[in-house]
């Protein structure tokens, strides 16, 4: 079985046998994978117990852990939409169908980038985004596999909805914080909320103590089901390069609940192509779509790569041409019909966009233990140098309160942010809301725009020259 790429045809790698150099490259990308899960939690999980330790709601030894609880019960509940919007970024199909290796130095270039300037922008102090540097050095990895083999490198469609999410919702972070802090201190008016603690003993009173250890714990859940969610991504990219029959489609659903989903999928076909007597290309590419996923439904079962391979995009263009025929307003559809095939061929995509549970648990468990690790440089920042007065309980309520909300919202719709430009974004707006902006402090707000603004190029950029390297080599 053959694949034209760039008008060269390759042949297909077959069952791949994880022997010698490659297992050990299969259990080095593992490695840098849960690397950089761990360099996740220490350095963007940070930002959720800044504000509890810097008003003394919490001490650290009792904010960090509980942070890394709810981190990985966020991850472990939090679902895999944005895990499998992230491996929309790449070429996935592209690359099974091209040597393991190729793969390979796609997903080294990837994480060692992101691992590269997580590290250096940590060991700075600057809240620097770890989603941001993933993006980035995705887009590079894929900018470099677009130069040497041609085709879609990027899905430039989902960078720019991903991009449009990561720039929006820093910005909706700083006005949201400035909203709620002007409502807290003209309203509310509360003496208490907007006290500086002062010195170790000085603790919040009880309710307004609750009210910080909530939001903490609001932000670390949300943080764990967002940014460990993309920690994922990464881990099932890896297992699809290297093992693609064990992993590109989730085993686990039956081929009966498959067909069963197909059939139900068909009889809506059937009604809508009655009524539509005259426009019927979209319908029809849905029906033509359904009948080879039928015909190849048992072969599945023989899990060969190729197979598996052919089976992966059979299912995908079913999901597909559904969405176009109930997108589609110049076709007559029943609203049942149309909730069928919306609420069937969700069910149906779940065959290809899934993760196993020890997936998710190995994620979970490497997130929540760096978060209790390094984390000390980032809470200082947050906590002493954004502005130029310490955390009132006011401010560290109001950046955590949007914060949650912000990631909790994005998770939903699947849409990866950065926790860290939310929250920082919102320390900020509560900053200014209290005093204005002689109250930021410019040189520290500087750094973290100068790391914000230079996150993407740099990560793109290191992708790039480290997918070319490792490509010499592997």
């Amino acid at each position: 079985m053959h694949f034209i790429v760039n008008n060269i045809t390759l042949p297909f790698i077959g069952d791949v046998n994880l022997s010698g150099s490659i297992l050990i490259v299969f259990f080095l990308c593992l490695f840098a994978c849960i690397c950089f899960e761990f360099v996740n939690g220490f350095h963007d999980t940070a930002n959720a117990v800044a504000t509890v330790i810097y008003t003394k709601a919490l001490k650290p030894h009792v904010a960090v852990p509980w942070s890394g609880l709810w981190n990985f019960l966020g991850v472990f509940t939090g679902g895999v939409a944005v895990a499998m919007g992230i491996l929309k970024l790449v070429p996935l199909n592209e690359i099974m169908a091209l040597p393991v290796a190729v793969g390979a130095c796609l997903v080294l270039a990837v994480l060692v980038a992101s691992i590269i300037w997580n590290l250096g922008t940590w060991y700075m102090g600057i809240p620097c985004s770890s989603s941001h540097t993933m993006i980035g050095a995705m887009i590079g990895g894929g900018l470099a596999f677009t130069y040497y083999y041609g085709g879609g490198g990027v899905n430039w469609d989902k960078a720019k909805e991903i991009g449009l999410s990561l720039l929006m919702s820093p910005l909706f972070g700083f006005g949201a914080a400035l909203l709620l802090m002007w409502f807290l201190k003209n309203v509310v008016k509360s003496k208490q909320l907007f006290h500086v603690p002062q010195g170790e003993n000085d603790k919040p009173p009880i309710l307004i103590r609750l009210l910080l250890i909530t939001t903490c714990t609001l932000v670390s859940f949300f943080h764990g089901s967002n940014d460990g969610q993309k920690g994922v991504g990464l881990l099932m990219l890896i297992l699809i390069a290297f093992l693609p029959a064990k992993f590109a489609i989730d085993h686990n659903v039956s081929n009966d609940k498959i067909l069963a989903s197909l059939n139900t999928i068909e009889l809506s076909v059937q009604r809508t192509l009655a009524a539509n007597p005259n426009d019927q290309k979209n319908i029809l590419a849905l029906d033509s779509a359904i009948a080879k996923v039928k015909d190849g439904v048992a072969a599945n079962a023989a899990g060969s790569s190729a197979t598996i391979f052919k089976f992966r995009k059979q299912i995908q263009a079913v999901v597909k041409d559904t969405k176009t025929v109930t997108v589609d307003k110049s076709i007559t559809i029943s609203d049942a019909d149309k909730t069928t095939l919306a609420t069937v061929s969700g069910t149906l995509g779940k065959v290809t966009d899934y993760a196993p549970t020890w997936v998710i648990a190995l994620i979970s468990i490497s997130l929540g233990i760096g978060t209790m690790i390094g984390w000390k440089r980032i809470v200082v920042t947050i906590g002493e140098k954004i502005g130029k007065e310490h955390l009132n309980y006011a401010q560290g309520a109001t950046a955590e309160i949007v914060a949650a909300a912000t990631i909790g919202l994005s998770t939903g719709f699947g849409l990866p942010v950065s926790t860290t430009h939310v929250l920082s974004s919102g320390v900020a707006g509560a900053m200014v809301a209290s005093n204005g902006s002689k109250n930021l402090n410019s040189g520290t707000l500087k750094n973290i725009a100068m790391a914000w603004i230079l996150t993407l190029p740099v990560s793109i950029l290191l992708s790039l020259v480290l997918f070319a390297i490792f490509h010499l080599f592997i």
